[in-house]
Parts: structure tokens; sequence; C-alpha cells
């Protein structure tokens, strides 16, 4: 990475210039740049802010202000690094970096060309020996909640994908992390101390609000609540190291949490701090659209740790949300899972929801390609995005099977109708009410039934009329006076909803 660096015209030393505040994590770690960024510029600073991966356009991806970068100044940038790539290659090393070494290398010439007051990144998978780790002088880095993610990459127990979390750490660089498991933290803990880092532990958020309001979060979910206490501490971190004045008063007691870390300060959250946490918009993460009598719940969980998470949040928006009923609700869950990630788990973490319907679909918003290079993957075929869409199929099939006896989440379901699959008949059809699409799009229009006053597809394929699975849903959908549909498994999958009940993410 230091060799495409120097080779599109850049050192090492100039990216200290940008003030970079460097987060990792397994999950939440998205949310908690979200959240940092939103902070520090309520102070009217100007901020950067890269992260992974886009949920609808690339440009998302890197950030000035909150904002994605114009379309102008990511072809300008785009092109002008690729051109001083290709001007510097010689025949011992390869042209051009992978994707996203590149996006990382545009995102530090976009900053340093913006002249940002700060710039928040966000580790794309590990730490150590993620392409962002050629920061050398952060002023402050974060470790969010860990967990199993990527073990291919990263190693099979979370205490390995801790010390490559841990990576990121640096000599005299204040570091903070949250409450983790014994096993990790001690992993953090070494790590630190190998290379001089002074670590921290947050403290919970409620020791923050103590004596003050409780503090509102533009995010939603009571796993946000830990995201918006290490944020809060990197922002005050920052401003501290930078001299700030504004920091917010100090309080003299301290949570008793018995832990191997000392305790980060516990301080009153100034006004432009819980003005940063109110205004956190980071969509597709506990996101709720209501569009009519349908209402998407969107959130790209995909790790045990993260889809408990997801569940509790969606239940709980369902409590506090109900209404005396005036027809029959109807509850459909959009899943996906990519990568090595455990499908069978992750659905059998979502039983409780208690769906009357599953339905799977490959990450893509149309099964043609064209216009939808920003969220095509060129590294599988849609005959094996759609072979795994099939195997979610039978797992949910499978676990909806060992509960055909006493229902363990609620009141006796009525029978179920036989699955939806792409071959016309399938050879063994099981009880659960479960389909499969070939894209996104006939997933939504199947979904919606021509009921969502955003998402309007001008003709619907006739295949999605056909089947008697696909018949006997509709008429379901069309009578019910609210569908609530929960969107998980995959970043990628809520982008490629998003892109279709947001138009404007597109533009």
């Amino acid at each position: 990475m230091e060799l495409f660096l120097a080779r599109s015209g850049l050192q090492v030393e100039d990216l200290d210039r940008l003030n970079i505040i460097h987060v990792t994590g397994t999950k939440g770690k998205g949310s908690t740049c979200a959240f940092t960024e939103c902070i520090l510029r309520n102070y009217g600073l100007k901020t950067g802010f890269f992260s992974s991966p886009h949920l609808v356009q690339v440009r998302e991806r890197i950030r000035i202000n909150g904002q994605p970068i114009r379309p102008e100044l990511f072809t300008k940038h785009f092109w002008r690094l690729y051109r001083r790539l290709e001007e510097t290659k010689d025949g011992s090393c390869v042209s051009m970096p992978a994707y996203f070494r590149f996006l990382t290398l545009m995102a530090f010439h976009v900053f340093l060309q913006e002249k940002v007051d700060l710039a928040v990144v966000e580790v794309g998978i590990g730490g150590a020996y993620d392409c962002t780790n050629i920061i050398r002088k952060p002023v402050v880095c974060g470790v969010s909640s860990l967990g199993i993610d990527h073990t291919s990459l990263l190693g099979d127990t979370v205490e390995k994908i801790a010390w490559q979390k841990g990576g990121i750490f640096k000599p005299g660089v204040p570091a903070f992390t949250v409450l983790q498991p014994e096993g990790p933290l001690a992993v953090l803990r070494e790590r630190a101390q190998q290379i001089s880092c002074p670590l921290y532990l947050c403290p919970p958020l409620e020791a923050l609000e103590e004596g003050g309001p409780t503090l509102t979060l533009g995010l939603e979910g009571e796993h946000q609540r830990s995201n918006a206490a290490l944020a809060l501490q990197l922002a005050h971190c920052w401003l501290q190291q930078q001299g700030h004045q504004d920091l917010g008063e100090l309080k003299m007691s301290r949570p008793s949490v018995p832990c191997q870390l000392p305790l980060a300060p516990v301080f009153q959250p100034t006004s432009h701090m819980r003005h940063g946490l109110q205004d956190t918009e980071w969509p597709g993460r506990t996101q709720v659209l209501q569009h009519g009598p349908l209402t998407w719940y969107l959130d790209g969980a995909h790790t045990t740790s993260s889809m408990q998470a997801c569940v509790r949040w969606f239940r709980q928006v369902l409590q506090c949300n109900q209404r005396p009923p005036s027809g029959p609700e109807v509850r459909v869950l959009l899943f996906n899972s990519t990568g090595d990630r455990d499908s069978s788990a992750l659905l059998k973490l979502l039983q409780p929801c208690q769906f009357d319907y599953a339905v799977f679909c490959p990450n893509l918003t149309e099964v043609s390609s064209t216009g939808n290079a920003d969220q095509q993957n060129f590294t599988v075929t849609l005959d094996q995005m759609l072979i795994r869409c099939l195997d979610h199929q039978r797992h949910w099939s499978h676990l909806d099977k060992e509960q055909d006896g006493p229902d363990l989440w609620g009141p006796p379901q009525p029978s179920r109708p036989a699955p939806l699959l792409l071959a016309p008949h399938p050879p063994h059809p099981c009880i659960a009410s479960s389909l499969v699409f070939s894209c996104v799009s006939h997933a939504l229009q199947w979904i919606s039934q021509g009921r969502d006053p955003v998402f309007q597809p001008p003709h619907p394929p006739k295949s999605l009329l056909s089947h008697p699975t696909a018949t006997s849903g509709a008429s379901v959908l069309q009578e019910a006076a609210a569908i609530h549909v929960l969107v998980t498994g995959s970043l990628h999958l809520v982008g490629s909803v998003l892109k279709l009940l947001e138009p404007s993410l597109s533009q």
C-alpha cells in the first residue's frame, strides 16, 4: 500500500495532516464513525469520512461534511489517480491496486485536496493488515464491539479477531473500546501494552447522562448506545488533542465497572455533542421507511451478535408502534447472506419474529447489470447467487419444520403455503412460506403488490403471478391492513432495496 501511495504522489507523512480518527470493530464501527463525524461537524469543523461498503453508489464511501462527494469531484479524482498510477508503473509492480485500496488512496487525495479539518476513517476488514492501516499517526483510535466475522481472513475465534483489530493501535496514540468479553478484551490490552498505546474503556452512556437529560440518538436500537458512547469519547479526545475548549464538564464520579482497563473520563456532553448524536443519519442501519400500508425495516446485520441486536430492535419497534388492528397484518422477511457467513445460524435467530413469509433473493437490484455497476459483484455468477438463496430457503424450511410441534413463540399458526422455487416443480415441497426470486426488484414487486406509493414498477413479470404460492400470498398481501418487512442479512441487500425505495439516493 505504501508503494501505491508513493506512486500516487503522496507520502505516509502527508496523511498526518488529515488529523485522522481511525475506527475498527466487528459490529457498529460504521455507526460509531457516523456519530463521531456528526458530532465534530456540529462544532463547525470540515469533516471527511471514509467508510465501506456503499449502499447505492460508490460515492457514498467518500464524504465531505456528511455528504457523498459530488459526481464531478469523484470523476476528477478517479481519473487523476488512475492516470498517475498508470504513468508510474513498471515491469516490477502491478499497475493498479485492488478495488478497496484504490478507493482508500482516492479518499486520502480527496480529503487533502478539500483541506478537511479531520478525517474519520473506518477500517475495511480487520485492522492489522487492512490497507487503511497505512495511517501512522492518527489522533485517536477506536474499537467497537467484537464478534465473529470474516473468519477465513481474521481467524475463527474472537480472540484471534481481537488481535487483528488491535493492529491499528499506535505508540502514544490514545485508543478507546467498549465493554467486550473477557478474552478479546485481554487481547486488546496486551496489544496496546506491547506498543505503548494508552487504551481506555468507555463508560456506559448512562454515566454521561447522569445529572442531565437523556441523550437522543439519531439511530434506533439499544445497541446504538454503545456506539454513541464510543463516539463521544473519540470526539472528546480529538477535541482535547487539538486544543479545543468546549469539551464538556468533567464529572468526579466514575461508574463501578469491573474491568482490565482504565476507564475513560466521564463528562457532561456539550450541546454540540447532543445535537451531533441526535442529527446522525446512517442509512441501512436500524432504518424505518413508512410507505403507505408498507413499513420497511432495514438493517444490514450479518453476524450473530448484530443479528441478535437487529431482532431485539425489530420486535421492540413493532411493540412500541402497535395500534388497534384495523385488519390483518403480515410480517415478511427479506433476507440474503454472502461470503463465509453461517446463514443457518442467522436465520435461526430470526425465528422469534414470527414471519408469515420469508423471501430470499441475490443482492441485485435487477437481473440485468445495466445501470447497476455500483452494486454488481463480479466475483460470483448469478447462478452461484441463486444456489445460495436456495440454500437459505432450505435452512429456513428446516427451521420451520422443527417448530411443527408446539409453537415456541406464540399461538398456533394457520397452515402455510408451499415455497416458490425457481424450479417449476420442486421435488420436495416444504411447509414453510418461503419464496426465492432472481433479483430484489422482483421480490419487492411481489411483497408490495403495487401498494407502495414510491416503488411502482411499470409491469410486473408474468412469472410472479403464475405460481400458486405467489398467487395465494398475493391475495393475503393485497388484503392486509399493514405489511411489515424486515430486510436484513447483508448491507448489500439493504443497499439494493434502498435504491428502489429511496430513488433520491441514486441521484
